[in-house]
């Protein structure tokens, strides 16, 4: 068995970059975090392929015909609402409830430009997925050698 020595300055952290924890950790939390409809924004994961960006969005309880899906330059708009589930005489009295229902919107930037009009989305499982082509002009191009 080995000794490792303490290096107590190697577990110190700034206090920009403790701030800066605290603050992401804390304000961008998307479906956790509260907005003023009353319903998170959607957790999502941003993926670069050589071809194409794709985008997976989380949003259980949302049906796929209260999605709308657009696209403005290089920004994505996601918006879509969670239905309030009607309570019926038969099934009894809510005593609690946390389960959230109202109106969202996720709004963020791509890293290139995309072609909107190839787009496609899917939708499985509480899971939205944006396959977003890359305008020609960011796909990279091999230029081939020519022997002199």
């Amino acid at each position: 068995m080995s000794m490792l020595r303490f290096e107590p300055w190697s577990e110190m952290v700034s206090l920009r970059d403790a701030m800066d924890r605290l603050l992401s950790e804390s304000l961008v939390r998307p479906f956790g975090a509260l907005v003023a409809g009353g319903v998170g924004v959607p957790e999502i994961d941003i993926l670069e392929t050589d071809v194409a960006i794709v985008v997976k969005a989380t949003v259980p309880g949302v049906r796929p015909e209260d999605l709308e899906i657009t696209t403005v330059g290089d920004t994505v708009t996601i918006k879509g609402k969670v239905e309030e589930e009607k309570e019926s005489k038969e099934e009894g009295k809510v005593i609690y409830r946390e389960r959230r229902h109202g109106s969202f919107c996720r709004s963020f930037t791509l890293p290139t430009l995309i072609q909107s009009d190839k787009a496609e989305a899917e939708f499985e499982h509480g899971v939205l997925t944006l396959t977003l082509p890359k305008a020609e002009e960011v796909k990279p191009k091999s230029i081939t050698i020519k022997r002199k």
